[in-house]
């Protein structure tokens, strides 16, 4: 899926959701992904981008884009396991 940088450094997109959101007329994708490095450490990267380029920044969902990231995570069985807040 291809390699990232982060600040603890390149790691492996392993696993990854991108929800389409619009907001007052503005389009981006929301992208969920599961990360790993090299030592097979992971982490859970959330991020939005514009014109593909994917931007830090805060991300923000509304209850339906959390039901739709909800379902995508059927399809996502390890990121789906590293989100496991103690819900169903």
């Amino acid at each position: 899926m291809g390699d990232v940088t982060t600040a603890w450094g390149k790691a492996s997109v392993a696993e990854e959701i991108k929800l389409a959101q619009s907001a007052n007329g503005k389009r981006f994708t929301t992208h969920v992904q599961l990360l790993e490095d090299v030592s097979g450490g992971w982490f859970v990267r959330f991020a939005y981008a514009t014109d593909g380029v994917a931007r830090r920044g805060p991300v923000t969902f509304r209850g339906a884009d959390l039901e739709r990231l909800r379902k995508a995570l059927a399809k996502a069985p390890r990121l789906r396991s590293a989100l496991d807040l103690g819900g169903e």
